[in-house]
């Protein structure tokens, strides 16, 4: 199995949402949820309406969910523009009931596959022209990569992750070993 890679370039960041946003508003609320929370595809995939809306039907600042993978409790925010990407999706939705998928597929409102969401993701790379490997593990790792360059340190996103060591997390969030040597470059003190 290849690695796949975070998407670095911020521009590239904002054309896929543009891309997305004109094709389809679950696709979108997917994308920015993914690469403004870190969740794992598969916890994304299965949150519920009730998760991130209240019964009131305002989209809630915080999520709580028990990850797949690890069974832990997990808090967190939301930040505004995934709220405000949420609330333009569910728009779309009149009458879905809370316990509903958050984002269904299109045949029967079943879970979305991993595929599914691998090929939501690789679409939009590459109609603004990401040349990166990309899956799904791409919308986590972008996060942690954009979190990490505006200066959340390692310790922090280890904790995001549940990674063990600092060199685990630099090495998932695609971290390379030229942009730590840049580090000698940029500093003259």
């Amino acid at each position: 199995m290849q690695t796949v890679e975070p998407i670095r370039d911020s521009r590239k960041l904002d054309a896929m949402k543009k891309y997305l946003k004109g094709k389809n508003l679950r696709d979108y609320a997917l994308f920015v949820l993914g690469i403004n929370t870190g969740l794992r595809n598969g916890d994304l995939k299965s949150l519920r309406i009730c998760d991130v809306q209240s019964g009131n039907g305002k989209i809630t600042d915080r999520i709580y969910i028990h990850e797949n993978k690890t069974g832990k409790e997990k808090i967190f925010r939301i930040n505004e523009t995934a709220q405000k990407a949420i609330k333009e999706y569910l728009a779309t939705r009149p009458g879905a009931g809370q316990e509903e998928l958050l984002f269904p597929s299109r045949e029967g409102g079943r879970e979305l596959t991993s595929q599914q969401i691998r090929n939501i993701i690789l679409e939009a790379a590459r109609a603004v022209g990401v040349a990166e490997r990309i899956g799904t593990t791409t919308l986590r790792k972008t996060f942690g990569y954009h979190a990490r360059k505006k200066g959340v340190p390692v310790e922090v996103l280890m904790r995001i992750f549940n990674h063990s060591w600092p060199h685990v997390t630099l090495r998932y969030i695609g971290i390379s070993q030229d942009e730590l040597e840049d580090v000698y470059l940029e500093l003259n003190i």
